[in-house]
């Protein structure tokens, strides 16, 4: 645990050290901003429950993009540059990288996602929110980042430079927002079964709206877990080449 939490320090420290890591901060918060003021606060009268719930529909799109270009560098960076040579020879065991790249860029997109925090209080300028729909949407979309920068830091495993690990990890994480398109082309039970692996549909659009299922919350546990398992096992395989 403890080389876990070395690790996570080291890389976040490195995300708050470079421009790239300001550059996708800065990117996400001007889009955040931008539907923001175009969708839940503009085009005519809404209630402030349903521009609250638009807000959170429309961050965790970002949120996801987000997590994409957070997540490629992890282990990519680490092969492309070479590096990837000291780690192995360290004595830190493969899952302890994985954890600590992954906890350093949760931390980062939990920086991210709360500097959005002035925008839900804008709304209580001319109405009143729900304390709970805010914390609900807010644990939505960390529990969504959370999936989404695992299958990232599994397609950084899979890949030898940043721009393949972006490549590899939108393509999945695009397939697993569009499963429900498959579910309506498929019939029992395989219906069933892509509209429950769809990453957003069902699973998140219920914390938006302030309500929180345990289904949901074990289902992005899940993917994190067996995302982040697949890519421990990738660097197992690449250790012993």
């Amino acid at each position: 645990m403890r080389a876990t939490l070395l690790i996570a320090r080291r890389e976040l420290g490195s995300y708050l050290r470079t421009w790239s890591g300001y550059i996708i901060l800065a990117l996400a918060l001007f889009a955040d901003a931008v539907l923001f003021n175009v969708r839940a606060v503009g085009g005519g009268d809404k209630r402030s429950a349903e521009a609250l719930a638009t807000f959170f529909h429309d961050v965790s799109g970002i949120t996801m993009i987000a997590s994409i270009f957070i997540s490629m560098r992890l282990l990519a960076e680490e092969r492309q540059t070479g590096t990837i040579t000291l780690l192995y020879s360290s004595p830190i065991r493969d899952l302890e990288i994985v954890l600590g790249k992954f906890l350093s860029a949760l931390g980062f997109l939990a920086i991210l996602t709360l500097a959005t925090g002035f925008m839900p209080a804008m709304i209580m300028i001319h109405g009143k929110i729900a304390f709970g729909q805010v914390a609900a949407g807010y644990f939505g979309l960390l529990l969504l980042g959370s999936a989404a920068l695992a299958i990232g830091t599994f397609g950084s495993a899979l890949a030898r430079t940043q721009v393949l690990a972006a490549v590899f990890s939108g393509v999945m994480v695009a397939f697993m927002v569009l499963a429900w398109l498959l579910a309506l082309v498929t019939e029992r039970p395989l219906t069933g079964v892509f509209t429950a692996l769809a990453l957003h549909g069902i699973h998140f659009t219920p914390f938006a709206s302030g309500i929180v299922h345990l289904r949901d919350v074990v289902f992005y546990f899940a993917v994190s877990y067996v995302f982040l398992f697949a890519a421990t096992r990738v660097l197992e395989a690449r250790r012993w080449r």
